[in-house]
């Protein structure tokens, strides 16, 4: 993601984060994207456990699922999407069993923190590859563009 004065960036409390997934036993792919959020929780079948998202592939019938994890051992929270040292730093974590995450994509309400403080509500419609708006109290724009994700695995 390229910024213009702009630092952080953060999903908003709530967000639903939308990825592409796979089934790691047959290599199926969901034929949508999927979302889920960090306050719904799924039982698994035949557990006493729960996930975040769970879903039975279509092609193998297995079950598969994921869950948030905390980022660097630092929070479950996602983190603000922000660079150091030129490098996008991770913003959240995912604990998949069955699945692999292939594709994280921008959508939904992020808010942004200005250079100079100010704060930012930012809403992307699917498809959107570019926000821009106006830093009243530093008087240049600031704008958000570039969008793309990168998955790395553990």
């Amino acid at each position: 993601m390229e910024r213009e004065g702009v630092t952080d960036v953060v999903p908003e409390d709530g967000y639903e984060f939308f990825f592409n997934v796979t089934c790691t036993s047959c290599r199926e792919e969901h034929p949508k994207a999927v979302s889920f959020n960090q306050t719904d929780e799924h039982e698994l079948s035949g557990s006493r456990g729960s996930a975040h998202f769970v879903w039975r592939c279509g092609n193998c019938k297995r079950e598969q699922s994921c869950s948030f994890a905390p980022v660097a051992g630092k929070s479950v929270a996602p983190l603000p999407y922000a660079a150091e040292n030129g490098q996008l730093a991770p913003f959240v974590a995912l604990d998949c069993r069955g699945l692999e995450v292939t594709k994280f994509h921008f959508r939904g309400a992020w808010r942004a923190k200005g250079e100079t403080g100010a704060t930012f509500e930012v809403d992307l419609d699917e498809g959107e590859d570019r926000w821009d708006d106006y830093d009243e109290d530093a008087g240049v724009p600031v704008s958000l563009s570039e969008f793309r994700s990168e998955v790395k695995r553990a």
